[in-house]
């Protein structure tokens, strides 16, 4: 087991990676930018290093500051935690150069699985269902008409790196197919240094289901279930939960088989997501595979009772994964909110500032995730999430009523957050029947006014 850990990043996951580590006796260094210079949970590090200033260019996306900090501590490993550094190859690459473990894949599983290009080819030769499309990227316009008209319209073009929606575009015929395709690739090469995009076939009513991975160095690879996060507004996802509902479970099961496999065939060691998207005949199809910790991992680890984040540390250690496929059973059901600090009725306005209230919920079957408090104050230069609430209970009628139970217990201010808008949800009745699509959410505030 690792001496020393450096988190490469910040908020409750730097939080939750920081706990992980002490229930293992692991030490943590702590990087922070000067806008986290007051954050509290700076104070359970055992040390903590200012890397640069507020934008995330300067600090947490800055991979000469993090190694020179990992160096200057004298860590044996770094944990990227989820966005920012996360999936990148070649920040993994120079961990890999400076002789410091990369708590996630190695460059080379990254570069098979990270680059959706890449993972379409490994899912078909490991027999994973894949969306009809593309074969590899597509660099004219007349090769993307000509791929369209094969697999028939809608289509959705992607960006092959990089993922949040950016570089998307849905294309219902030929003349938005051709007005889009130069936008997505300058938008993608913005965004991830990449310009590269691909074609697939674009499924109207779809559910998001994704499949929690784990493999290790000795060429095992275990799945923890599936999590529907089907509840999304600009392909960010709002509520996930686990069991996905009214899935047939013989489904599940192998589309799960399926996942495992193509973590094993590419030699990945780390905990990995395989995302699917749902038909309404419940055909799966593999839409990218997430190299990291995902920020809903723990609606997985309420129902399986595995610590992903423990597990992950270990297998970059060395050691195996401490728990068999046959071991691994759902227990019961549990539901996550992210909660932001953003105003869902103005278009989701950020609202960064000072917490002068905070009284998180608590009792049995609940957990929350996050890294503020009162006196803490919500900086503008990172995502809005400030903490998740996940709600378990043995069936999931029983998770709606404790998540609907703990959010009314919930008091933030005076900024706002997205509190209400998971209330609302809760007493959806299309949620509540688990009949949502990853469009429905947009639809729903749209209907409202809040679109």
């Amino acid at each position: 087991m690792f001496r020393r850990v450096l988190i490469a990043n910040r908020g409750e996951i730097a939080l939750r990676i920081m706990r992980a580590c002490r229930e293992l006796g692991v030490e943590t260094v702590c990087v922070y930018s000067t806008a986290d210079r007051d954050a509290p949970y700076l104070k359970l590090a055992d040390r903590a290093i200012c890397i640069g200033p507020g934008p995330s260019k300067d600090s947490y996306l800055n991979i000469a500051r993090i190694i020179s900090a990992a160096e200057l501590a004298d860590v044996d490993a770094i944990h990227p935690g989820y966005g920012f550094l996360s999936e990148r190859a070649d920040f993994s690459e120079v961990c890999r150069d400076c002789k410091i473990e990369f708590i996630g894949p190695s460059p080379e599983a990254m570069g098979k699985l990270g680059d959706k290009v890449e993972a379409k080819r490994y899912a078909k030769a490991a027999k994973v269902p894949v969306f009809p499309g593309s074969e590899g990227a597509v660099e004219e316009v007349d090769e993307a008409v000509e791929v369209a008209a094969e697999i028939g319209y809608p289509v959705i073009i992607k960006a092959a790196a990089g993922g949040g929606g950016r570089g998307m575009r849905i294309c219902h015929n030929e003349a938005t197919l051709r007005a889009n395709i130069s936008k997505a690739q300058q938008e993608a090469a913005a965004a991830f240094g990449n310009g590269a995009v691909f074609i697939e076939k674009f499924l109207e009513h779809a559910r998001h289901v994704e499949v929690q991975v784990l493999g290790d160095k000795h060429g095992n690879a275990v799945h923890l279930w599936e999590r529907d996060c089907s509840m999304q507004r600009r392909h960010q996802k709002v509520i996930e939960e686990a069991p996905g509902p009214g899935i047939e479970r013989k489904k599940i099961e192998e589309v799960c088989k399926n996942a495992a496999r193509l973590i094993k065939s590419a030699d990945y060691a780390g905990a990995a997501t395989v995302e699917f998207l749902m038909d309404e005949k419940q055909n799966f199809y593999m839409l990218e595979v997430n190299t990291r910790v995902q920020v809903e991992h723990p609606v997985t680890e309420m129902i399986t009772g595995v610590d992903i984040v423990k597990e992950s540390i270990r297998i970059a250690s060395g050691e195996p994964i401490s728990v068999k496929q046959k071991d691994v059973k759902v227990n019961g059901h549990a539901i996550e909110c992210r909660i932001c600090a953003e105003d869902h009725t103005k278009d989701f306005m950020p609202s960064a500032g000072m917490i002068d209230t905070w009284r998180a919920p608590g009792g049995l079957g609940v957990r929350m995730d996050t890294h503020a408090s009162a006196g803490y104050r919500v900086p503008p230069n990172y995502d809005s999430m400030i903490g998740k609430l996940i709600c378990w209970a043995p069936d999931r009628e029983q998770a709606i009523a404790r998540t609907e139970r703990a959010l009314r217990e919930f008091e933030v201010g005076p900024i706002k957050t997205t509190i209400p808008l998971h209330l609302e949800m809760m007493h959806n009745s299309d949620f509540r029947r688990g009949g949502v699509d990853i469009h429905y959410l947009e639809r729903a505030l749209k209907a409202a006014g809040h679109g």
